[in-house]
């Protein structure tokens, strides 16, 4: 099967992202809807949550991707691996995020991953950044109590901001005393994560979980 050929990165604030993801029927998509939820923000190809889905069946997996070709054949690849865990919707998650969360049986979404986001080197361009104040703010107001988010990243900056935004929130509390986490805390690790490391180079990782309710 040749390679899905898409653009590497896609500006989130362009108009034909700009229309939200409808609400998801939860019981049409996983076979066992009330178990924990496992939320991958920018799933890209989808291998991790494929890997994760095959090893924690006790979880649903739900990855999100802005760019549609890839999640089309993440889908497919999933269908043929006959899971009933996983599933990756095609979406813009700055403007989709509260309409798929809202409809969630309280307490299941309880781990959230967001993994080598695209960078958007310029200041100009920072508002295309995915963690912005107001996604924080949405899982903070979703993520069960005791949940926890990793955070991702080859760019110090990035791994920088997005910690920083995260630990601004009151609802979630950083994990650890150490600047990064040395190693990956899940047992699956992304292609980006395996190519950077097999480079030589680091890898910024965070981890945080919802200690209370948002104010």
């Amino acid at each position: 099967m040749a390679p899905v050929r898409v653009r590497q990165h896609v500006n989130p604030l362009a108009q034909k992202y700009q229309t939200p993801a409808s609400p998801l029927e939860w019981g049409k998509i996983y076979a066992k809807p009330n178990q924990p939820l496992h939320l991958d923000i920018g799933c890209a190809k989808g291998q991790f949550l494929l890997n994760m889905a095959k090893i924690e069946t006790n979880w649903n997996f739900l990855g999100l991707e802005i760019r549609e070709p890839l999640v089309i054949e993440a889908n497919k690849l999933r269908g043929e691996s006959s899971l009933t865990n996983l599933h990756y919707l095609f979406c813009n998650v700055n403007n989709s995020l509260l309409s798929l969360l809202s409809s969630l049986p309280k307490g299941t979404l309880q781990r959230v991953t967001i993994q080598f986001p695209d960078p958007w080197f310029k200041n100009r361009h920072a508002k295309r950044r995915v963690v912005q104040p107001e996604l924080v703010e949405e899982l903070a107001n979703y993520l069960a109590v005791g949940g926890i988010v990793l955070l991702q990243s080859d760019m110090e900056f990035i791994a920088v901001e997005m910690r920083d935004r995260f630990a601004d929130n009151p609802a979630f509390q950083k994990i650890g005393t150490q600047e990064w986490l040395d190693k990956n805390p899940l047992p699956v690790p992304t292609e980006r994560e395996i190519n950077t490391q097999k480079k030589g180079e680091l890898v910024y990782r965070a981890l945080f979980e919802r200690v209370k309710s948002a104010d």
